[in-house]
């Protein structure tokens, strides 16, 4: 069986965890991979802690369960860090990726993670490059950054699909963040 690269995403309701999982799979089928994403729902309200999920490999993906394992965590909103177990089931490599202005080693020591830990402000990012305080693309880049599990070109393209004319701000947010990601 090919290498099957497993994502949670952590996020608030609104805030684009579901549409991150969506568009870096969008980006993996383009590439000729196999990829799916799905939200995990429940009584979310906008605001609520949300999860969505993110599988890539490179020959058909049959488990349709939520991500248990991951591989990789991300996490879009950093108060989420005190509300939930983001590193439940992590893999015994897994890693972090967190939108956080603390470096790695304060992330670690202020949450014990085990676990390698990258960090980026994808806040500022966002407000400095879309002109909101809406993270998820930034932290797009964050996570290939770690994973390089599609192109940015690939991303980029995605980022146009969805977003049209607005899709600038969001792919230098992307680029900002990969850019600025400390592993």
């Amino acid at each position: 069986m090919g290498e099957l690269l497993e994502v949670r995403w952590h996020g608030r309701g609104g805030l684009g965890a579901v549409t991150s999982a969506e568009l870096v799979a969008r980006a993996a089928i383009e590439e000729g991979r196999y990829a799916q994403s799905f939200p995990s729902f429940g009584p979310e309200r906008r605001g609520a802690p949300v999860m969505a999920f993110l599988r890539i490999g490179d020959e058909f993906i049959r488990m349709r369960t939520d991500v248990t394992e991951p591989d990789i965590v991300v996490v879009i909103d950093p108060t989420l860090l005190r509300v939930v177990d983001v590193t439940s089931g992590l893999k015994e490599n897994g890693r972090i990726v967190v939108n956080s202005r603390k470096s790695p080693q304060q992330l670690k020591s202020d949450f014990g993670f085990k676990c390698p830990v990258a960090s980026v402000d994808a806040s500022k990012i966002a407000k400095e490059t879309i002109g909101l305080p809406i993270t998820n693309t930034a932290m797009i880049g964050a996570f290939l950054k770690v994973t390089e599990a599609v192109t940015m070109d690939s991303l980029a393209e995605q980022l146009h699909e969805r977003f049209g004319k607005n899709a600038e701000g969001n792919i230098e947010a992307a680029k900002r963040a990969y850019n600025e990601t400390v592993v």
